[in-house]
C-alpha cells in the first residue's frame, strides 16, 4: 500500500514505557516510572471524587460547549470564555495551530531541542522547520533566524519551561521578543510546566491575560496532565484572542474531551492543597538530583519543571536506560532527540532513593 510521502520524514513519537508491560517482560515485582513527567502524588482527591460521582454519565456525549471548565479557567486567568479552547491534551491545540497557520510554503521556528510534537505536526503539512544552533532558548538566535526567514516563518514555538531540557526564560524577556515579531506570525507559549517555573522563580511567570491583551498574535497553552495529575484523562487548554480561538474551532472535532475528563479537570483546578503539596515536594526532591549530579560528575541544566535532564560524555544514555529498565526503573532516553542524555521525572522520596541507588551501581 502506498502512503503519503511526507510520512517517510516523520519519526513516531516515543511515549513512556508502560509499567505493567515492563513488569511482565522482566519478571519484576516493582516498577518505578520516572519517564513521562506525571504527577508522582497521583490524582487529587477532589478529581477522583468527581470521576466516581459522574461515572453514570459515561454513556452520554459530553457538553460540547465545555462551559463549566471554560468558566473556571476564565475566572482563574481573568479572561473571557471566548478566549479559551479545550483540547484532548494541549498537544491537540498545537495541532490546531499548525493546521491553521502552516503548509508546504511556510515554516515554523523553535530552539534547537524542544517538544517533539511541534516538528511532527509541522511535517504532516509539509512545513519547513528552523531551529537555533543553541539547544536551549536563545532569544538572540531565535530573532536572527526569524529576521532571515520572516517571509516563511508563520509560527514560533516557545516552550517555557522547555521540555525535554528544563530551562526557562524570564517573562519580561519573552514579552520584549514578541514585540519584534510580525503580527501575522503566531507566537505559541507552551506553558505545560509554567506553574512549576513560576513557583520556583516568579520572574518566569507568563500571565496569559497580559499576553493576549498585549499581543493578538499569541497563544498560551496549559495542561492538566502534569501539576494537576490527570495525564490519563487528556485535558489541555489554549488561551488566545477570539479571532484565533474561532479559527481553531473550525479544526476541532465535536466532543473531543470526555465527560469524566472535563469533570475531573474542573475539580482538580480547585484543589489548592494538592497543588501546593506537589510544587513544594517537587523542588525539595529536585535538590537531591542536583546534589547527586554534582557528586558524580554528571552535567545538567538547571530545571524549572518536574524533571531533570542528565547529560553524559563517556557513558551511553541508551545503555544506562536499558540497564535501569531491567532493574525496574523507567526513565526517558533522549537519543531520539539526538542527545546522549536522559530525562528523569522527579518522583516521591522512595522512588528517587531507588533511582540513586540503582543508577550509582550501573554508572
Amino acid at each position: 500500500m502506498r502512503f503519503n510521502p511526507f510520512l517517510e520524514a516523520i519519526k513516531t513519537y516515543e511515549s513512556g514505557k508502560d509499567i505493567d508491560l515492563i513488569a511482565k517482560e522482566f519478571n519484576l515485582k516493582e516498577v518505578i516510572k520516572l519517564a513521562s513527567n506525571e504527577n508522582p502524588y497521583g490524582t487529587s482527591l477532589k478529581a477522583k471524587e468527581a470521576i466516581v460521582k459522574n461515572a453514570h454519565l459515561a454513556h452520554l456525549y459530553p457538553d460540547d460547549t465545555m462551559s463549566e471548565l471554560k468558566q473556571a479557567l476564565a475566572n482563574k486567568f481573568n479572561v473571557l470564555n471566548e478566549n479559551i479552547i479545550i483540547g484532548s491534551g494541549s498537544d491537540q491545540i498545537i495541532e490546531y495551530a499548525v493546521h491553521a497557520k502552516l503548509d508546504h510554503t511556510k515554516a515554523y521556528l523553535q530552539c534547537g531541542v524542544s517538544f517533539a510534537m511541534y516538528e511532527i505536526y509541522a511535517k504532516q503539512v509539509g512545513a519547513k522547520i528552523y531551529k537555533t544552533q543553541s539547544l536551549t532558548h536563545n532569544l538572540d538566535q531565535l530573532y536572527s533566524l526569524y529576521e532571515k526567514h520572516k517571509n516563511e516563518i508563520k509560527v514560533i514555538f516557545l516552550c517555557l519551561p522547555n521540555n525535554p531540557l528544563g530551562e526557562c526564560l524570564d517573562g519580561k524577556d519573552v514579552f520584549e521578543f514578541i514585540k519584534k515579531i510580525d503580527k501575522d506570525c503566531l507566537v505559541v507559549i507552551d506553558g505545560a510546566y509554567n506553574e512549576y517555573a513560576s513557583f520556583k522563580d516568579k520572574n518566569k511567570f507568563i500571565n496569559p491575560q497580559e499576553l493576549i491583551l498585549k499581543f493578538n498574535n499569541t497563544l498560551y497553552l496549559g495542561t492538566f496532565s502534569k501539576l494537576y495529575g490527570l495525564g490519563g484523562m487528556r485535558v489541555g487548554y489554549g488561551i488566545a484572542s477570539q479571532e484565533i480561538i474561532d479559527a481553531f474551532y473550525k479544526l476541532r472535532a465535536p466532543f473531543n474531551v470526555t465527560n469524566l475528563s472535563l469533570k475531573a479537570a474542573f475539580a482538580a483546578l480547585s484543589d489548592e492543597e494538592f497543588i501546593s503539596k506537589t510544587l513544594k515536594n517537587n523542588f525539595l526532591q529536585m535538590k537531591l538530583y542536583e546534589e547527586f549530579a554534582k557528586e558524580n560528575g554528571i552535567s545538567y541544566i538547571e530545571s524549572y519543571t518536574n524533571f531533570i535532564t542528565y547529560f553524559f560524555d563517556k557513558k551511553n544514555s541508551t545503555d544506562l536506560s536499558e540497564k535501569l529498565l531491567k532493574k525496574g526503573i523507567i526513565i526517558r532516553n533522549l537519543q531520539s532527540y539526538g542527545l546522549n542524555a536522559v530525562r528523569i521525572s522527579i518522583g516521591i522520596e522512595y522512588e528517587n532513593s531507588r533511582f540513586f541507588e540503582e543508577f550509582l551501581q550501573i554508572f
